[in-house]
């Protein structure tokens, strides 16, 4: 049984919120750590530690407007307790360090409710005004702020060349898990809470990956047949790369290209559990890199899933309010404006390309694409709606994908399709 007293507990909390706010890792990533060098911890610490945590940075922007000082980690983390998580005045008195705090505490108690629509959405300032200014209304922002608020659902995608999903839904639920099909996706399952999946033959037999319901539904903008030449220029770990090798049912060939040798080695033990033979992982120095240029126009399918602000996974990462700002964002604008073109010349007369992000900010979404589409005349807008329509994904959808946690439940996603028209 873990005996840890509540104060040297929170003392750790207050420790690994420290190291997120004044480091420069992922909130994942930093956790990892924290918890690598305190082996003292149990489970049942990890755990507090883990859930106050991401409590604290999934309200961070509005808890920061109530304690300002940078430097007073361990009143942010009382003000979570207290105001997020709903532990009494009481409760944490045993916390405070002296009266002084006993007061301050209890003033913050009685602190007014904001009408800052920042605040309500627990959102970034400059977030909020992008938002606005792409005529997303007030109560729009509002119910996406809060709609980031809480935790996301564990979504799961059936390898379908190895499984049904009713299969895996009749395994998932001989486990006890109350696992439900996806509104969207049609290999898509949505299983609550947070399961040991590892422990699970489904998904150690590589029947099941982890992957957002809105991942999974770019697969179906890329569409790729069975014998097509497909490109996944900015691959990472290789999720949708995995999904779009199912897709062709194990035949043709898919190039997954990154610049990342760590990600495509994440990919190796993946690749190897989903019984695919028809994935090739390609290291590249940069979008020029001669192993690309060699593919210029032979490619039946690009998929472009492009370095970006991930604003749209507040739900998983939290702390990215932390991390991004008007300046990583306006940098990470011009790469995806160079990713996109070099991109483009893999497409051969006839194929297709597929730009996404995982972003809300109209400058990485819309307005590139726009961008883009006026500089290549070659490419010819091709509806998302009707892409969807085509293979019964029953999702109403306008030329371009927009995916809002609010709306859809799915992480925030955009995406804009083209064909590349004969020379």
């Amino acid at each position: 049984m873990n005996r840890t007293p509540a104060p040297a507990r929170f003392d750790a909390f207050v420790a690994a919120l420290n190291a997120v706010m004044n480091g420069d890792m992922p909130a994942d990533v930093a956790l990892h750590q924290f918890f690598r060098l305190r082996p003292e911890l149990g489970s049942q610490d990890r755990a507090y530690v883990a859930e106050n945590l991401y409590a604290a940075l999934r309200r961070i922007v509005w808890l920061r407007s109530l304690v300002p000082d940078s430097n007073a980690v361990r009143r942010l983390a009382l003000a979570t307790l207290l105001l997020v998580q709903g532990r009494s005045v009481r409760d944490l008195q045993a916390l405070c360090r002296d009266e002084e705090e006993r007061t301050w505490l209890e003033d913050l108690r009685r602190a007014p409710a904001s009408d800052s629509l920042a605040l309500q959405a627990d959102l970034p300032q400059w977030v909020v005004d992008r938002l606005l200014q792409a005529d997303v209304g007030e109560e729009a922002v509002r119910a996406l702020g809060r709609a980031m608020q809480s935790p996301a659902p564990l979504d799961l995608r059936v390898n379908t060349i190895l499984s049904t999903r009713e299969e895996a839904l009749q395994a998932l639920r001989a486990e006890g898990l109350d696992a439900e099909p996806t509104p969207w996706s049609p290999v898509g399952i949505r299983v609550p809470g947070r399961p040991a999946l590892q422990r699970l033959p489904l998904f150690s037999g590589g029947r099941v990956e982890v992957q957002d319901e809105g991942s999974q539904l770019l697969g179906y903008l890329v569409a790729p047949r069975r014998r097509d030449m497909v490109a996944d220029f900015c691959a990472g770990a290789g999720g949708k790369t995995l999904m779009l090798g199912a897709l062709m049912h194990n035949q043709g060939r898919v190039y997954a290209f990154d610049v990342s040798e760590r990600r495509l080695n994440n990919l190796k033990p993946r690749l190897k559990r989903s019984g695919l033979s028809n994935l090739t992982p390609v290291l590249i120095s940069g979008e020029n890199d001669a192993r690309v240029r060699r593919l210029a126009g032979k490619m039946d399918r690009v998929l472009v899933d492009a370095p970006c602000s991930g604003l749209g996974t507040l739900r998983r990462n939290p702390d990215l309010k932390l991390r991004q700002n008007e300046v990583s964002v306006a940098e990470l604008v011009t790469k995806q404006a160079t990713i996109l073109r070099a991109a483009a010349n893999l497409v051969k007369p006839g194929g297709r390309l597929v730009y996404a992000t995982c972003s809300l900010l109209p400058e990485e979404n819309d307005l590139q694409a726009d961008r883009f589409a006026a500089e290549h005349p070659q490419f010819k807008a091709v509806s998302c709606g009707a892409l969807f329509a085509a293979q019964h994904v029953p999702l109403e959808m306008g030329e371009r994908l927009h995916l809002w946690p609010q709306v859809h439940g799915t992480d925030g996603f955009f995406a804009a399709v083209w064909e590349r028209q004969p020379d």
